[in-house]
Order: C-alpha cells, then sequence, then structure tokens
C-alpha cells in the first residue's frame, strides 16, 4: 500500500489490515498461477517449437528479465505517488496483453515485444502489491508477506501441470498463454477491491518530483545501498532454474515435477521465516544464499538422464527461495521510511534486474557451446550465490 506522508491512525475510517492482506494474496495467487503455467513451458515452447538457439532465448529471457527489474527503479516511486491501487490495476492489463501475445508470437520480433508488455506490466505490480503489504501494520506484516509469498508457491506448484495440461488439449501454447491472460485481467478486478482510502497517495507537488525525491532519499541511504548491491544476485538465482532445466535437456514432466517440488518446499519454509521476525536476522539470508549455491553447483554437471540429482537441486533451491524472498522483504520493510517503501524496493529490484539481463545474455551464449559451456555457465551462477553470502550485510 501506498501511504500519505502522514499516514491518517489506525482509528480513521478506512479497511482492516486482514482485508488488505486477503485481497493481495488474492492477487498474487491468481497472477502467480497466470505466471508459472506458461513461465514453467516457455523454454520448451521456444526450444522446440519455434526452433530458437540458447542464445536468443536468452535474448528473449534478458530483455523480459532486466526491462521488468530495472524499471522498478522508477517505478517503485512513482508507485508512490500516484497509489497502489490505480497502478496495480494498470500493470495487470497490461501483463494480460502480454502473454495474449506471447501466445500468438512466431518469430522473434513478436517475441520481444510480448516480453516488453510482459516486463512493464510485471514493473507496475510487484512495487503495487509489495507497498500494500508494507502499510499494514508491523504486528500483521511479517504473516501478511508470508501468506502471499505462501500463495505464490502454491501457485507454483499448480502452474507447471496446469499448463501441461492445458498443452495436452490440443491448441497448444496459444491456449495455455490466453488462460494465462484472462487470469491477469482478474487480477486487474482484485486490485479495484482494495478501497481508495487505502490507496490515497501522497499529497506531493507533481508526480515526477515526488519520484525523484524518492530515488534521491533511497541513493543517499548508503547502509541500504550496500545491502541492495549485496543481494542483486538474487533475482537470478530464483529464476535460472527454470531456463537452465529445459536446456539441459530435461524433458517437460521431468521438468514440472522439479518446479513442484522446488515450490513445495519453498511454501514449507515460509511459516519458519515468518514467525518471530526471523527473516530481519542475517544468518536466514546467508543460508538461503548458500542453499542457492549449492543447487546450482549440484546443477552444473548434469545432463537429461539424471533425474534425482535434480530433484536433490530442485529441494535446494526451494530451501533458498524459501528464506531468501521473505529476509529480504522483512530486512527492507523495517529499514525503509513507510511512505517511501516503493522507492526503497524499486531501487533494490531494479540492480537485481540490471545483474540477472546481462548474467542471462551471458548464460546463454555460454550454453550454446555445449556440456562445458552450460558447466561453467551454472557454476558461475553458484559462485554469485556464495559471493552474495560473504558480502551481504545490513541494512
Amino acid at each position: 500500500m501506498t501511504l500519505a506522508a502522514t499516514a491518517p491512525p489506525r482509528s480513521a475510517a478506512r479497511p482492516s489490515d486482514r482485508r488488505v492482506i486477503v485481497t493481495v494474496v488474492g492477487v498474487q495467487l491468481a497472477a502467480c498461477l497466470g505466471y508459472f503455467s506458461v513461465m514453467a513451458h516457455l523454454v520448451a515452447h521456444l526450444k522446440h517449437d519455434l526452433g530458437l538457439m540458447a542464445g536468443t532465448i536468452g535474448l528473449v529471457l534478458g530483455i523480459r528479465t532486466g526491462l521488468q527489474f530495472g524499471l522498478l527503479l522508477p517505478v517503485g516511486a512513482i508507485t508512490d505517488v500516484l497509489g497502489a491501487r490505480r497502478t496495480g490495476s494498470i500493470a495487470c492489463v497490461v501483463r494480460a496483453g502480454g502473454f495474449g501475445l506471447l501466445g500468438l508470437a512466431n518469430g522473434v520480433g513478436t517475441l520481444l515485444a510480448a516480453a516488453v508488455l510482459i516486463a512493464v506490466g510485471g514493473a507496475l505490480t510487484n512495487p503495487a502489491a509489495q507497498s500494500l503489504l508494507a502499510g499494514v501494520s508491523p504486528e500483521h506484516r511479517s504473516r501478511g508477506f508470508a501468506a502471499f509469498v505462501a500463495a505464490q508457491h502454491v501457485a507454483t506448484v499448480a502452474g507447471p501441470p496446469i499448463g501441461l495440461a492445458l498443452l495436452a488439449l490440443g491448441p497448444g501454447f496459444a491456449l495455455l498463454s490466453g488462460a494465462s491472460a484472462a487470469l491477469w485481467l482478474v487480477c486487474g478486478g482484485l486490485f479495484l477491491l482494495v478501497p481508495r482510502t487505502v490507496t490515497e497517495p501522497a499529497r506531493l507537488r507533481g508526480a515526477a518530483q515526488g519520484a525523484l525525491t524518492g530515488l534521491k532519499a533511497v541513493l543517499a541511504d548508503r547502509g541500504f545501498m550496500l545491502f541492495a548491491i549485496a543481494v542483486a544476485p538474487t533475482t537470478l538465482l530464483a529464476n535460472h532454474i527454470m531456463t537452465a532445466v529445459p536446456l539441459l535437456g530435461f524433458g517437460s514432466a521431468v521438468a514440472t515435477v522439479a518446479f513442484s517440488v522446488l515450490a513445495a518446499i519453498a511454501a514449507a519454509a515460509q511459516p519458519f521465516v515468518a514467525a518471530g521476525h526471523r527473516g530481519e536476522r542475517p544468518w536466514v539470508l546467508r543460508a538461503g544464499l548458500v542453499c542457492a549455491a549449492a543447487a546450482f553447483f549440484v546443477l552444473a554437471p548434469l545432463d537429461g538422464a539424471q533425474t534425482w540429482p535434480l530433484m536433490v537441486a530442485a529441494v535446494l533451491n526451494g530451501v533458498s527461495n524459501g528464506l531468501i524472498q521473505p529476509s529480504i522483504f522483512q530486512r527492507a520493510a523495517r529499514h525503509a521510511p513507510p511512505e517511501r517503501f516503493g522507492s526503497y524496493y524499486g531501487v533494490m529490484a531494479g540492480l537485481a534486474g540490471v545483474f540477472s539481463f546481462a548474467a542471462e545474455l551471458i548464460i546463454g551464449r555460454l550454453f550454446d557451446l555445449g556440456s562445458g559451456g552450460a558447466l561453467a555457465a551454472l557454476t558461475a551462477v553458484g559462485a554469485f550465490a556464495l559471493a552474495a553470502a560473504f558480502t551481504v550485510r545490513g541494512p
């Protein structure tokens, strides 16, 4: 939720924190079902149905990730000014258009256009939803975010099998992408259920001036900037396994099982991290980064015939995601002023997106070199995780 510079007292007429949390969790569930049902099978579609090389696939995925998280740098601050309700509704319509276009794409140009729409929608969605959660009372914030992330992981478990079932119906990827677009339109409607009083923006002299003020405040916060730089690899660590598994030669059924195992483990870790504000403790984030490194070191030498080691990597990655995501949110929410959470989140996620974009381009080229290149690429991803574990401090 985007709060005004001077928040109203809790006695003022506004919906309860519970209503805000339920609405945002509903958005997260529908959005992630739409997202993961497609993304779990996108690389296989690009590789087998459209015949793209790994380098080109890396370009398409890198554009989506890099642009989405790079846009968070200004969009997070703009959300503070415009309000989460309006921003989130627009975001979902844009993303629905992107997923609809993705199902019709048969060339690189159309794929890149779809990637841009998906990126823009995602950049608008994330700060809107997380600003709503950051604005609830501290005693409800951790539980609300735990439910938020748990909904994501429930959808991550259910999404890939749903996508596989839709692919089996006949029309193939176009039907799957159309269903995803419909779910994103549902999300746009859910954002409108958040009353206007919750998302009334700050009365600043202008959107551009307000956004610039927020960015300056974040960039001047040395402790937070060091933290944001240290955790920059985390977006790559969370997303790259969904790219790497199909490129290593694993089939859709095995990949679906691995992604579901990953999501189930991550969801199981959420209550542990949420309880007692454990996510604010530095060791939780470091443990998650070490597990991420181990996951990619296990994954690096595999090929499509080694199913059980893949499941080990999926479990490690699931533990990693379950520890890292809530830890970063809780530490950022504790540190950032409530009226500037969107700005802080935007800068942090923007740095992570730029890092992920550059890494995806390099990794895609390495995969085209064969098994040796894939080994080098995934080992490097694991090394990024270890480096982050050793350097992360505050905020």
